[in-house]
């Protein structure tokens, strides 16, 4: 503490003089002793203004604001009005403005002005009638059958004795997959008949089409005797023909149009085999028979011929290959693996 002397001996701190002056300023701007001083008019709007910024960011969310943006320098713009912001809360006390709810309105106005005008859509009302429903009527189903069409049909009568005056029972059919009582089953459809103040009730039919000829299918209401009739038919299934089955064509190499070959006959059965060295000139056994066709007979000697050589161009040094000789008599090998006879012993 700094202590100043004052007229000799008096001693005065620095603290007692800045709460006198202070509360001579005080007297001086009317406020309360001791308050510190009354607020100017900027200070009082700063403060206001920073109230208002707080109270909006609680209530209003500017994520959700068209026209509220940021640019690169971080500050505010309002695409709306393009002005520039500071802050959030300059912003938000400019959409509450004057020049910004009257952009809004005039934005509004060309909107409504440039949208094609379309017309309300109807609505059909239709008034739920409620009735207390006195329990099902009486009927009787008669099953029957045409021998010359070979059509079945069912003939439905329904009693309505206690109906309303003025009214008639109404009738439609119902696939499985409207109904919600029962599994669904696509081969069965409802009849469905409805009177007030009975229940409906509802016949579960075959699924099948209904020939809704004239003279086969009719309704009929009786007013005297209170009863409703409705006659139906189901339409016969055309008979699927039978397709003719295709012959075997063998190996699958006859062309569409073509008559197939005539089946082949079985080969010879081979000669018994003889015991011993087969006989000189003997003809080996006739090969496997093929599915193209007969076997080949086999030339006298053994051996096929050579083909003759291809006249023209092609192969002019060609040599056909002279045929095998077949093994001698009397020798034990094999005639495929080309062996030769063993020479004669000299002469003595």
């Amino acid at each position: 503490m700094i202590k100043i002397e004052i007229e000799g001996t008096q001693l005065i701190s620095l603290e007692v003089v800045k709460k006198r002056s202070l509360r001579n300023m005080d007297r001086e701007w009317g406020s309360k002793p001791g308050s510190g001083g009354a607020a100017s008019a900027q200070n009082e709007a700063i403060d206001r203004r920073e109230r208002l910024r707080r109270l909006a960011l609680e209530t209003i969310d500017l994520a959700k604001d068209p026209y509220f943006m940021r640019n690169h320098l971080g500050s505010y713009e309002c695409k709306l009005c393009l002005t520039l912001h500071n802050n959030e809360g300059n912003y938000l006390a400019h959409t509450q403005g004057k020049r910004h709810q009257t952009n809004l309105a005039k934005r509004a106005a060309r909107e409504a002005k440039d949208a094609p005008a379309q017309p309300l859509p109807h609505k059909r009302s239709v008034s739920l009638r409620k009735s207390v429903k006195i329990g099902r009527p009486g009927y009787r189903v008669t099953k029957q059958y045409d021998p010359e069409t070979k059509q079945r049909s069912l003939l439905f009568q329904i009693e309505y004795p206690e109906i309303e005056d003025l009214t008639k029972p109404r009738h439609r059919f119902m696939s499985s997959v409207e109904q919600k009582i029962e599994s669904f089953d696509k081969r069965y459809q409802y009849l469905l008949f409805a009177a007030e103040p009975y229940e409906t009730i509802s016949f579960k039919v075959p699924s099948i089409e209904i020939d809704k000829s004239t003279p086969k299918f009719f309704s009929h209401w009786d007013p005297d005797s209170k009863m409703f009739t409705l006659q139906l038919y189901f339409k016969v299934k055309p008979p699927e023909t039978n397709k003719p089955t295709s012959a075997a064509v063998p190996n699958g190499t006859s062309a569409p149009g073509v008559p197939p070959l005539p089946p082949q006959q079985a080969p010879p059965p081979p000669p018994p085999a003889s015991m011993g060295n087969p006989p000189r000139g003997s003809l080996p056994p006739p090969p496997p028979p093929m599915g193209n066709g007969p076997p080949r007979p086999m030339p006298p000697g053994g051996n096929f011929p050579a083909p003759p050589p291809p006249a023209g161009g092609g192969m002019p040094n060609f040599t056909p290959r002279p045929p095998i000789p077949p093994p001698p008599q009397g020798f034990q090998g094999q005639p495929n693996q080309g062996l030769r006879p063993p020479p004669p012993p000299p002469p003595q």
